[in-house]
């Protein structure tokens, strides 16, 4: 969820930069999530993304964790300009499969300003894309996902049926970010999708199946005060269930804020309170093309339950700075539960860098006045930026 931060504080530097067209709304509780609309963008805000995340398995067995990314930033510059190609709102696509039996990961991304049929993300329902990359689906609540990706070594076309409704976070979806309230977003899981479709990686794609854990959040808030770093973890339980947990950490390593959303199949939710929320490192590892540290073995609390979070590689750096200006550490974990015995479910971890937040500041401070991806160079994996026509 950092990364949603880094974007928010791109966005800062840019509108204070060139700010015009009207402020960004605010995120207030008691404002209920209303579906399918809130399954489509909400162009007003700030910034919003949609996070899907999950495992692969082949016919021959083998498991593989991937995920797929798209953010909607609106950059309050050009707003009073007719032109279709102004750069009032940019999209832009993470993607990346893990396979831990090699301890390989393939990445790529993408980005671009909005355009009509080529770079948008439609209100309504769920429809991102850049170029031929997208996700869309969520006419109802009931409905399934579809997303396409192809890059350079691997692609990927999978579908996402649900078996219950979506999750709110927090209270009724305002889900509150620091002590102070007016940080927060609206933010709902869908835990629990079963995923069918087909993998490749070099050669010819193969047919898969699996689950994953969709996440949708918007804002208009950058990161609260003292905050580095910022940690979550979404699990898909044995027993049907869902996790969620994040924490807001300082520059010390204490927890600014935590909280987390229980989720059983029936479909009762318990929101957990700061209070009842823990997260301890217990092993690190630093990255040999950064230097960046990431915590990537964790002791997890959430009320009454304790879980060990132990990631299946090490090595599952995502080096983003090609579009978003972040790096982090997203990818595949195994729970074991206390009490619960070894081998527990699946589950995906995003971990920001204990000095990712100092460079993200960095890097937005060399993206004033040049709000959105021009020529930028990919570092590690690929990028592509949406080819669209100039006014000239």
């Amino acid at each position: 969820m950092l990364l949603l931060g880094a974007l928010m504080l791109v966005c800062g530097g840019a509108a204070q930069a060139q700010d015009s067209g009207p402020p960004y709304p605010p995120v207030v509780p008691g404002k209920a999530l209303v579906f399918p609309q809130d399954f489509g963008a909400h162009p007003a805000y700030r910034t919003e993304w949609w996070y899907i995340t999950g495992w692969l398995r082949d016919a021959a067995g083998v498991e593989r964790g991937f995920q797929l990314t798209f953010f909607r930033v609106r950059t309050r510059i050009g707003e009073d300009n007719p032109s279709r190609f102004a750069p009032r709102q940019l999209v832009l696509a993470h993607a990346a499969v893990a396979d831990p039996a090699t301890g390989r990961l393939r990445h790529a991304e993408r980005s671009g300003r909005a355009y009509p049929g080529l770079v948008e993300a439609l209100e309504g329902r769920t429809a991102v894309r850049v170029d031929d990359w997208f996700l869309e689906g969520g006419e109802s609540p009931a409905a399934g996902y579809r997303s396409r990706i192809e890059a350079e070594d691997f692609g990927f076309e999978l579908e996402f049926t649900p078996d219950r409704a979506p999750v709110p976070n927090g209270r009724d979806g305002y889900s509150q970010k620091a002590p102070d309230p007016l940080n927060a977003s609206y933010y709902y899981s869908r835990p629990q999708l079963a995923v069918s479709g087909s993998l490749r990686l070099d050669g010819e794609p193969v047919a898969v199946s699996g689950h994953a854990w969709l996440d949708h959040e918007w804002s208009s808030e950058i990161l609260p005060e003292g905050a580095r770093g910022w940690d979550w973890i979404g699990i898909n339980l044995g027993d049907g269930g869902g996790l969620m947990a994040f924490r807001m950490r300082d520059h010390e390593g204490r927890a600014l804020w935590a909280a987390a959303t229980t989720s059983t199949r029936d479909g009762s939710v318990r929101i957990h309170p700061p209070t009842e929320v823990r997260f301890e490192p217990l092993r690190r590892w630093r990255s040999p093309r950064t230097g960046i540290e990431y915590p990537v073995e964790w002791a997890v609390t959430v009320g009454e339950r304790r879980y060990r979070l132990r990631p299946l590689m090490d090595d599952q750096e995502l080096d983003s700075r090609a579009s978003t200006g972040a790096i982090y550490w997203e990818g595949a974990v195994r729970l074991h539960e206390a009490g619960g015995g070894r081998g527990g479910p699946r589950a995906r971890a995003r971990l920001p860098g204990d000095d990712r937040l100092r460079r993200a500041l960095a890097h937005v401070e060399t993206m004033k006045g040049h709000p959105f991806p021009l020529h930028l160079t990919p570092l590690h994996g690929s990028s592509r930026q949406s080819e669209i026509p100039s006014d000239a």
